[in-house]
Order: structure tokens, then C-alpha cells, then sequence
């Protein structure tokens, strides 16, 4: 018997609705980052993009666990002197919402160029409207 593997251009890719309304950030997360590499088909095949298109809405309405909201740091380094950057998740919010999100699903999906490759089939949105309609997404439960 031959083991299976699975072809790029062999794969049916589907669209998923994900409403982030008062959900945990971490599981929004975990979901989107299963459905997007494509863990839960039995064609799963680790280096090939197998997944499915991922929409995230209500992206500013994510909630975080704990004390998270004042207490968590997000950290960025220019590589200059003087030039690290830190945000708390409430200016984080404020400012760019959606932010919050991409970055747990980021890293949640390999860091490599297949990565990168899925990485383009999420798509996150901070109201409830979201332009996908033609593509009959499928609303995921969480």
C-alpha cells in the first residue's frame, strides 16, 4: 500500500464565516489556524496548502481571558537603537482591532513560506459586514 499525498491543485478549498462576538481570542484562534492549514480533512498532507478560507468578523468584540486586556505587552524591535516598540492590548484595540487576532492566528501557523501562503487566506473584519457573500461561506461554531 502506497501512503497518500495530497496535490495542490487537487484540493477543494471551502469558505468559513467565524463570529469573534464575545469569544475567547485564543479559541478563535485555534480554529481559524486548524481551518486554514486544513487539519481537520482526512487529505491533511503537512507540506501542501490543503486549507480553506477563513473569514473573521466582529474581530474588536474579542475577548481575553484574565487580566490581559492591561497586563499583556505586544514587543517590536526595528534593529536600531532606540527603536523597540511596546503596545498593551487596550491601545492595540483602540487602534487597529483586527490587529489582535491576525497576530494569535499568525502565530499559530508555520513560519516558513508555506505559511505565509496561508496566511493570505484569512480574512478579518471588525464589523459584522463582510464582502464574501458570493463565495456561500459557511458559518463556523466555536
Amino acid at each position: 500500500m502506497k501512503t497518500f499525498s495530497a496535490k495542490a491543485e487537487e484540493i477543494e478549498r471551502q469558505w468559513h464565516v467565524i463570529d469573534a462576538d464575545g469569544k475567547v481570542l485564543g479559541a478563535v484562534a485555534v480554529a481559524a489556524a486548524n481551518l486554514l492549514r486544513g487539519k481537520g480533512k482526512p487529505i491533511f498532507t503537512s507540506h501542501v496548502d490543503c486549507g480553506d478560507y477563513v473569514v473573521i468578523i466582529n474581530a474588536d468584540k474579542v475577548r481575553l481571558t484574565g487580566n490581559k486586556e492591561e497586563t499583556k505587552i505586544y514587543t517590536s524591535y526595528s534593529g536600531y537603537v532606540g527603536g523597540q516598540k511596546r503596545e498593551s492590548v487596550a491601545k492595540v484595540r483602540s487602534r487597529r482591532p483586527e490587529l489582535l487576532v491576525e497576530r494569535a492566528v499568525r502565530g499559530m501557523i508555520p513560519h516558513n513560506r508555506l505559511g505565509r501562503q496561508i496566511f493570505k487566506k484569512l480574512k478579518i473584519y471588525t464589523g459584522a459586514e463582510h464582502p464574501h457573500d458570493a463565495q456561500q461561506v459557511k458559518a463556523f461554531e466555536i
